[in-house]
């Protein structure tokens, strides 16, 4: 669709089109090159220290044993390169094993199945909408178009709360859907791996929009009683990325604390989050966000390397909030009635591009293979510097990684990720019958969609997936793991009893 394309009128309504996402690896600056050689450079010594030992142990196993004796015999009589060899070698092996990081599996994850009486058709959608009084006409139009173009199926659930007519979205209500929730996807967690709460070292919940007290955290140590020195941190208001953020803080943790498990749980709260008034903007997350929820299961433990589905290899966090629009683009707020609810900017898909941009090309040298990354740095500096008129190369990440798991926050973000990306469309089909089937799950949608690579029995041995969201603030944040074996779906998988549906024809 072009830039800034309206819909023919309808009983006075006008959608226009948000900004398009910028064609980002167009455009890349020399500043977001940095950033990627900049991971590189911090583990320098590992990278270096790696080859090196390397290459002399295979130095090593190639020698006779007459090169061994005149070695002996010239080290026997020469203190001082005994103390020299001596000393290299602890040194460069403290090092290694000081600045190595620990390996970060994932055993298995979680996702929570939502009751089918919950769903909300269109239709339903409409009625109930005309039926609060809340809305007017020019509202409720808007609401259905933006709803029939936003690539959800009928499927999709709201919580119980916004079934009734009034609504009512009380505080209770609002814990009861984050235990429904919460507690579903866990219960299926500890079933399906069988770890035992009181192994559990850590516990990282992010839900960005509902922050009770006690947190959410703490009622997830209240129900399962888990033990009393866990480390527990609660997660609020980071956004739909806030699931890659809390992966990289219990990965962080895993790093310090020994022989542990660790538990992310990522949701979104709707209850008290529907936005009840008239402004165009803020109606928009009314047609997209729907009840959704994940548990992962996060291990440092050596025996976890054969059962584990995935090793974590990367995260790569990426923040605009110093820039004015960036940090407003994406707006909890009260309209000028005091009806609050959140704001998307005109300018969210620009700046949402911007973001992208700098993290993927700080990603890129961290995952490319070298030929991709001569190219493009060649053709970049070619450009930049001595004007010369060659196209620019754009990076083939499809060498990278056999796996996308873009955020299903909406069908324009994944139609423009699709496109600059250079991605066929079995590449975004995990995010666009995820956005189908169960809307956007804002943080947990990125693991719904990589139950629905499992359940089509696409993911094997050694590949790798991308896991990519975004959120307010503005933040762009990636994952990547690393199949460790042919992975099957979870037996509880809500994809299970629908997959064969699937993929289904999205019409525009």
């Amino acid at each position: 669709m072009p830039e800034n394309t309206q819909f023919p009128p309808s009983n006075g309504v006008q959608i226009r089109q948000l900004r398009r996402l910028p064609d980002f690896l167009n455009s890349v600056n020399l500043k977001y090159v940095k950033l990627g050689y900049h991971y590189l450079v911090t583990h320098l010594i590992t990278l270096c220290l790696i080859p090196l030992m390397a290459v002399v142990l295979i130095e090593v196993s190639q020698m006779k044993y007459d090169d061994v004796y005149q070695l002996w015999l010239h080290l026997k009589y020469n203190l001082l390169s005994v103390i020299t060899c001596c000393t290299v070698i602890v040194f460069g092996s403290t090092v290694y094993f000081m600045t190595r990081p620990r390996s970060v599996y994932l055993v298995d994850f979680s996702l929570y199945h939502p009751p089918s009486q919950l769903r909300v058709t269109y239709k339903d959608f409409v009625e109930h909408s005309r039926l609060t009084g809340d809305f007017n006409d020019s509202s409720i139009e808007f609401q259905r178009k933006i709803l029939e173009r936003s690539g959800l199926g009928e499927e999709t659930v709201v919580p119980i709360a916004m079934h009734s007519i009034p609504p009512r979205p009380s505080m209770q209500a609002a814990r009861e859907e984050a235990e429904q929730v919460m507690f579903g996807a866990l219960d299926n967690l500890f079933a399906q791996t069988g770890v035992k709460v009181k192994d559990i070292g850590v516990l990282v919940v992010n839900c960005s929009l509902f922050n009770p007290t006690p947190s959410l955290s703490a009622m997830i140590v209240n129900k399962y009683k888990l033990r009393g020195n866990i480390k527990s941190i609660n997660l609020g208001g980071m956004g739909c990325s806030a699931g890659v953020i809390a992966i990289d803080l219990a990965k962080d943790l895993l790093q310090v604390h020994r022989n542990t498990y660790a538990v992310v749980v990522s949701t979104e709260n709707i209850t008290q989050n529907w936005y009840f008034g008239n402004k165009k903007a803020m109606l928009i997350p009314n047609c997209l966000f729907r009840v959704g929820g994940a548990a992962v299961l996060l291990s440092n433990k050596p025996r976890d390397k054969s059962g584990a589905k995935y090793r974590l290899v990367h995260t790569v966090r990426t923040h605009r909030g110093a820039d004015d629009k960036a940090f407003k683009c994406v707006y909890q707020e009260q309209d000028e009635i005091g009806k609050t609810g959140v704001s998307l900017s005109k300018d969210l898909m620009a700046i949402a591009g911007d973001a992208l941009k700098t993290n993927i090309t700080t990603l890129g040298p961290l995952v490319l293979p070298i030929s991709e990354q001569l190219l493009f740095f060649f053709t970049l500096v070619a450009r930049k510097f001595f004007n010369v008129k060659i196209k620019p190369y754009i990076p083939d990440f499809k060498l990278a990684f056999e796996h996308f798991c873009i955020h299903a926050g909406g069908r324009a973000v994944i139609d423009e990720l699709e496109k600059n990306l250079q991605l066929s469309p079995v590449h975004v089909e995990a995010s666009r019958m995820t956005l189908h089937r169960f809307g956007n799950t804002s943080s947990s949608s990125i693991w719904y969609e990589l139950g629905y690579i499992e359940a089509k029995g696409r993911m094997r041995k050694g590949q790798r997936v991308w896991q990519i969201a975004f959120g307010s603030g503005f933040k762009c944040n990636s994952a990547v793991w690393q199949a460790m074996r042919n992975v099957k779906p979870s037996p509880k998988s809500p994809w299970l009893d629908c997959i064969d549906r699937y993929p289904v024809e999205i019409h525009s």
